[in-house]
C-alpha cells in the first residue's frame, strides 16, 4: 500500500480570494463561486467525487474479476451533494451511477457485487458518515 498527498493554497478572503489544488501533476483553480455557486473552476467536492468514482470503478473491477468475470468497461459518476445543514456547508449525500459492460454475468450477480463494492471500496469506507446510494446498470 502507498501513502498519497495533495496540497492546496488559498489566497485572500473567503468570498474574494482564490485558490489552487495540486496533486500528481494536476493543478486546479478554485474560488468561492466555483464551490458554492456556478463559477468557473473546480472544488473539493468535485475532486472527492472523482476520487470516489475512480475508487469504485477499480474496486468493482476487482470484485467482478474475483467472482470469475472479466469486465470490459466500467464508467462511474459520483454526484456529490453539498447542502447547508445547521448553518454549515455539509456533504450530505453521494450518488454513484455506474454502468458496466461485463460479458456472461447475470443482472442479479452483477447487482450483488456492485452493492458489496459500494460498501467496501476504500473511499466509501472513508466516507462512512455520508449517505451513499448506488444506481448500477449492465450495458451491452
Amino acid at each position: 500500500m502507498a501513502d498519497r498527498k495533495a496540497s492546496a493554497i488559498w489566497e485572500g478572503t473567503l468570498k474574494a480570494g482564490k485558490g489552487s489544488m495540486h496533486f500528481a501533476g494536476y493543478d486546479g483553480p478554485f474560488t468561492f463561486a466555483s464551490r458554492f455557486e456556478e463559477g468557473k473552476g473546480t472544488n473539493p467536492e468535485e475532486l472527492l467525487g472523482a476520487a470516489h468514482a475512480g475508487c469504485y470503478s477499480m474496486a468493482l473491477s476487482g470484485g467482478l474479476t474475483e467472482a470469475g468475470f472479466t469486465p470490459e468497461k466500467i464508467e462511474t459518476t459520483a454526484h456529490v451533494a453539498l447542502r447547508n445543514v445547521d448553518g454549515k456547508a455539509t456533504i450530505t449525500h453521494i450518488q454513484l451511477v455506474s454502468k458496466a459492460k461485463v460479458p456472461g454475468i447475470t443482472l442479479e450477480k452483477f447487482l450483488e457485487i456492485a452493492e458489496a463494492t459500494k460498501l467496501g471500496c476504500p473511499v466509501s469506507r472513508a466516507l462512512s458518515g455520508v449517505e451513499i446510494s448506488l444506481e448500477a446498470e449492465l450495458v451491452p
